[in-house]
């Protein structure tokens, strides 16, 4: 059969491939929006913990309604950084749009609709309000344990037994097994798998672990800068009054202990220039590091650190000997440990 001199076998392909294209035009867009109660005009942060974006995007908010559109050749996971800084984890896939819906004042109970991987997460979310604190890893661990192959894991992973004050590396050495079983290709998984063995390098009585990064000056920053009598690694952020506390009382002992006090600070703020202004106006005297990388920063797994503010304390040896100790504790601790080296230096 022929339709104005074609054959309607080509015309039926022809047909085809015109409605592939026409449905498949945005079939690798990935559609964020939303509208958000108690909240008018603002901005919002989104950045990716798998490379699904370089760098952070922003989000404009206009009478409480945003969209975010964002090209992806395959699934990611996307963090939405909200005005108080608190976050949100979005699974983006190629093709799909999620709406998020709720109330500024009480971001813990929105709501993320859309796909079954972030409707999942809303409702883990609603039952983690309701946990009690100790109860939540283990809450955590049953989800993980249920969805095995679900990028909602790998985020869990991260945020409940790594990124924490208390890392449990037992129990993610374990998940990461189970997750590599169910999907044995995943490189992320494979990644992890095999750097918990250095993650570990955080806990008390370990060996500090080997580093490099670079600091808000541009110089380089290894564990050669942790090598005085005492040494504090910080984290802090801007945003946090608490990790400021910390700092202040850093810059004090530092200026008492001078070169016998080493210190390496993580500042965990989006805009790397924020910080080093921040650093130059506080006169701190040691290496800050501040990637823009925020939770992603590479140090902050490295030493088991998962909090704001957050701290380590190694002696000359380069032992872990003191973790995640509040401001005035650290202060405390510091001069006691200080005044024992010098007692110890007075009887040898």
């Amino acid at each position: 059969m022929k339709i104005n001199g074609y054959s309607f076998r080509y015309v039926a392909f022809l047909l085809t491939v015109l409605l592939l294209a026409a449905c498949g035009g945005d079939s690798g867009k990935f559609k964020l929006e939303g509208r958000l109660r108690n909240i008018n005009q603002g901005e919002f942060w989104v950045y990716s913990t798998d490379g699904g974006i370089v760098g952070f995007d922003t989000i404009a908010v206009r009478n409480g309604r945003f969209s975010y559109e964002i090209e992806l050749r395959m699934p990611t996971t996307l963090v939405v950084v909200f005005p108080n800084y608190s976050e949100q984890p979005v699974f983006a896939e190629p093709g799909e749009k999620v709406h998020i819906k709720g109330d500024a004042t009480h971001l813990r109970e929105m709501i993320i609709e859309g796909t079954d991987d972030n409707e999942r997460m809303t409702e883990l979310r609603m039952e983690l309000n309701e946990t009690a604190p100790p109860d939540v890893p283990k809450v955590v661990s049953a989800y993980i344990r249920e969805h095995l192959g679900s990028p909602t894991s790998l985020y869990l992973l991260n945020r409940y037994f790594l990124l924490t004050r208390t890392p449990d590396y037992q129990e993610a050495q374990k998940l990461v097994n189970l997750m590599l079983k169910e999907t044995p290709d995943n490189g992320q998984l494979i990644a992890l798998q095999k750097q918990l063995k250095s993650l570990q390098g955080g806990a008390l009585k370990s060996k500090l672990p080997i580093f490099t990064a670079t600091d808000v000056k541009g110089n380089k920053v290894t564990e050669k800068a942790l090598k005085a009598k005492l040494n504090v690694v910080s984290v802090w952020a801007s945003w946090s009054y608490t990790s400021g506390d910390q700092q202040r009382r850093l810059k004090s002992l530092k200026d008492k202990y001078g070169d016998k006090l080493g210190i390496v600070s993580i500042c965990i703020d989006g805009r790397p220039a924020d910080c080093k202004q921040r650093v130059e106006r506080d006169s701190l005297k040691w290496a800050t590091v501040c990637d823009g990388r925020m939770w992603n920063t590479p140090l902050l797994a490295k030493f088991g650190l998962g909090d704001v503010p957050a701290n380590l304390i190694i002696d000359e040896k380069g032992v872990i000997i003191e973790r995640n100790l509040q401001p005035q504790r650290l202060e405390e601790r510091v001069n006691e440990l200080m005044l024992k080296n010098k007692v110890n230096a007075l009887v040898d």
